[in-house]
């Protein structure tokens, strides 16, 4: 073979990486292993899991519980081991999946269409925007700071090689300042002076990173009257049992992690595009449609494939090459069992169990945004380092909230607080007595305390001294 193609030794098909990137020697991997170390070696891994921690993350994976009948469904070998659907008469199942996946999709969102889902959350972001300069012929982009983010990032990730004037992401509109009647939501006012004609399209999150819940009629008045579209995305999927869905919007994106799909420390996730139906030959990835077959019987088919693997390169909308099928699936699962009352009911044990953890967490705190409706987030500030309280709480088996200082700095000590029906009373009354007890210890570290001070003083010591010998 090597003469055929003219080379005279296998190094020389590597001769265009350059000789320092080259690896030289054996590559520093571990033997392998029997199939009882194996075993070992996961029982070991999985020990490494936060179980019985009370967890308060959020930030856009969200710990739902999730029915048995997700796992008994996807493991199936119809499902797990499938490929894409190209052979709609061997692919039925999927196929159908697929297409109950985007109904009910459409049915949350209020969008008329929905594609066949995405990577995750973050990448859809980017690729609505890219759809919005393709519907408009514009290139300027106007993105809320209230987006999340690692979304934000994503959007400046696609832009970096893109051919566009402005690029996206290139305007960033604020929020409304703690007491301001747009406390925590998108600044208004900034917003109609950031879009102009050039603007394709304005996105926003809601319920926001913040987790506060955007108006978004009042936003697509400011989009639409520019000739703008309005994306919307939304991040925790569950608030759609209770919170009107964005229906002015002209698209809608979604993670939907939330609808029955574990953390699993950070994916794999479920990503979707949703739009009005006058947009559908921008969509990106597939979609599935429902037809009859020559004896007229119910069948499903891929309808649109408008990516690149399909058609010529320079007419695709995206490179995306595949969909999150197995993830849609539990998300579908999750829907299917849960039904339109079941995730209502879901959506306010979640509005309780927030709303309950905010104001006995907000006793030891300041609530910021805490006019502002919100869904199952929150924000608090304190006076104590977030890493420092975090880490003491860490000790007691409590996961504190994310703090905020490297995306927020003028936020300072701020954390982001999450409470879902997997929070119990307990987890919050715990989580609350024990940062009451760490702000006193703190406060005492920081006084100096002597026999001859106050008696309200060394009633405070005692109390730090009782407070330390607790487990």
């Amino acid at each position: 073979m090597l003469r055929d193609i003219g080379a005279s030794s296998i190094d020389d098909l590597f001769a265009i990486i350059p000789e320092e990137y080259r690896v030289k020697g054996d590559l520093a991997i571990p033997r392998q292993m029997g199939e009882s170390e194996i075993v070992d070696h996961f029982k070991a891994a999985a020990a490494k899991n936060a179980n019985g921690y009370a967890s308060f993350l959020g930030a856009g994976v969200y710990r739902h519980y999730r029915p048995v009948i997700i796992d008994t469904i996807v493991q199936r070998g119809e499902f797990l081991t499938s490929y894409t659907p190209y052979q709609a008469e061997i692919t039925q199942g999927t196929l159908q999946a697929i297409f109950e996946f985007q109904t009910m999709i459409c049915e949350l969102t209020g969008m008329d269409i929905a594609n066949a889902s995405m990577y995750d959350g973050s990448t859809a972001a980017p690729e609505a925007v890219m759809m919005a300069m393709r519907v408009t012929g514009r290139d300027g982009v106007v993105v809320a700071r209230t987006v999340h983010p690692e979304y934000r990032e994503v959007m400046h990730t696609y832009a970096q090689h893109r051919e566009v004037s402005s690029g996206v992401a290139a305007v960033e509109v604020g929020y409304g300042p703690d007491g301001s009647p747009h406390a925590g939501r998108v600044d208004l006012a900034a917003l109609e002076a950031a879009v102009t004609d050039e603007t394709a399209c304005v996105l926003v999150q809601s319920p926001n990173f913040f987790g506060v819940i955007e108006d978004v009629a009042a936003i697509a008045e400011i989009a639409h009257k520019k000739g703008a579209l309005l994306v919307v995305a939304v991040a925790e999927a569950v608030s759609l049992g209770i919170v009107r869905p964005p229906v002015e919007a002209d698209v809608v994106i979604m993670e939907a992690q939330s609808f029955g799909v574990a953390p699993s420390f950070g994916g794999p996730f479920c990503g979707v595009i949703a739009a009005k139906e006058k947009y559908v030959r921008q969509m990106p990835g597939r979609l599935v449609g429902q037809t009859t077959d020559k004896q007229g019987r119910r069948g499903f088919v891929l309808t649109l494939s408008t990516r690149e693997q399909h058609i010529r390169r320079e007419k695709a909308t995206s490179n995306i090459c595949t969909n999150q099928a197995l993830v849609a699936l539990m998300a579908t699962v999750f829907m299917t069992v849960y039904g339109k009352e079941g995730i209502k009911e879901l959506a306010l044990h979640n509005l309780a169990k927030a709303d309950y953890a905010a104001k006995t967490l907000g006793a030891h705190g300041t609530l910021l945004f805490g006019r502002s409706p919100r869904f199952n987030e929150f924000v608090l500030q304190t006076e104590e380092a977030p890493e420092w309280m975090n880490a003491r709480l860490l000790e007691q088996k409590i996961i504190g909230g994310v703090a905020l200082k490297r995306w927020y700095p003028e936020l300072g000590n701020a954390t982001l607080w999450c409470a879902t029906e997997l929070t119990t009373r307990e987890q919050i009354d715990a989580a609350a007595g024990w940062w009451r007890r760490l702000r006193r210890l703190l406060w005492c570290g920081r006084k100096e305390i002597s026999p001859q001070r106050t008696r309200r003083a060394q009633r405070t010591l005692e109390w730090a001294q009782e407070d330390r010998k607790m487990e």
